[in-house]
């Protein structure tokens, strides 16, 4: 009669075990990594020195600067 029990008890425990698992084939699979940015050349402004990516920067010649007011107000 212990044994039955026991079974039971067992039973009962990996039941609960296998339905708090999650399931595999199931299971949606995380996304793929979107691929990474190539690296930009950094530029500084040529007025406050802040770096900028070479896309972002506002240029006047062959100086760089970070917004349109810098260039603007020239090299510091």
């Amino acid at each position: 009669m212990k044994y039955l029990v026991l079974f039971v008890v067992l039973a009962v425990a990996f039941g609960i075990w296998r339905s708090r698992r999650a399931p595999e084939n199931t299971a949606p699979k995380p996304p793929s990594p979107s691929p990474q940015a190539l690296p930009q050349d950094m530029l500084a402004c040529a007025h406050c020195g802040v770096h900028i990516p070479q896309a972002e920067a506002v240029m006047l010649g062959h100086q760089a600067y970070c917004c349109t007011e810098h260039r603007q107000l020239g090299p510091a």
